[in-house]
């Protein structure tokens, strides 16, 4: 049975004012489709605050803990006719302080700190820091031929630009490279043969950062003694 009423013709017009009248059709329960997929991403409140928060709280306490355990090594009381030789930075500055036995002190204690906080606050706005797309996954060739010569170039600078050559920077810079070239010849069929074949650039810089930074470290702390010479610490008894 028809409805009563009066027939609407359909029209177009782009004055709103001559066609004012508007229809709406209701299509019975009929829904919207829902993309019900996740995204990679959750709110930073409450979700990473909350997280921030335990981990923080969690550390506090492991640190109350050991500070109930342990007692602090502390040194006598500060003499001002009696410098320690050597005269060591606290552990986390002792990367910076190994700097300066190859560099000036505007290069090792300015420049390149300056460069590295240049580069983190930079780096997220690179689309590589994006994709994170694997290293070999084309072009194998030309991408080996780019990273050694990176390497050579680096190993040039490293090696001459210095009172002597940086060895604690250039030791992971090789390593780094050599792991990375074995990604290019293996093919992705055991479980590390994969994950070395899908790694991405930024994953290998950032690896060399972090092994380069503990390397400077480590010998600051227990391979340099009066003088910052080069010594055994357990022979000569010298750490920090």
């Amino acid at each position: 049975m028809k409805a009563s009423g009066p027939d609407f013709v359909p029209t177009e017009g782009k004055d709103v004012r001559a066609a004012p009248v508007r229809l709406l059709v209701v299509q019975g329960e009929a829904r919207p489709p829902v993309d019900a997929t996740d995204e990679p991403m959750v709110m930073t409140f409450p979700h990473l605050l909350v997280r921030e928060i335990i981990a923080f709280l969690a550390l506090s306490l492991v640190l109350v803990l050991l500070a109930m355990i342990f007692d602090a090594p502390l040194e006598e009381l500060a003499d001002p006719t009696r410098t320690p030789n050597p005269a060591k930075a606290p552990w986390y500055f002792l990367g910076l302080q190994e700097l300066l036995h190859y560099y000036p002190p505007v290069v090792s204690g300015v420049l390149l700190p300056s460069l590295l906080v240049l580069g983190l606050a930079v780096v997220p706005y690179f689309r590589i820091n994006l994709v994170r797309a694997p290293l070999w996954a084309a072009q194998r060739p030309r991408k080996l031929a780019y990273l050694w010569g990176t390497v050579t170039a680096m190993t040039a600078v490293l090696g001459t630009t210095g009172a002597e050559p940086v060895w604690p920077m250039l030791g992971p810079l090789w390593a780094v490279a050599a792991v990375m070239s074995v990604g290019a010849f293996v093919r992705a069929r055991g479980r590390l043969s994969t994950w070395l074949h899908t790694r991405s650039v930024p994953f290998w810089v950032f690896t060399w950062f972090l092994l380069a930074a503990i390397t400077l470290t480590v010998i600051g702390i227990f391979f340099r003694g009066p003088g910052w010479r080069f010594t055994l610490p357990w022979r000569d008894g010298v750490y920090y």
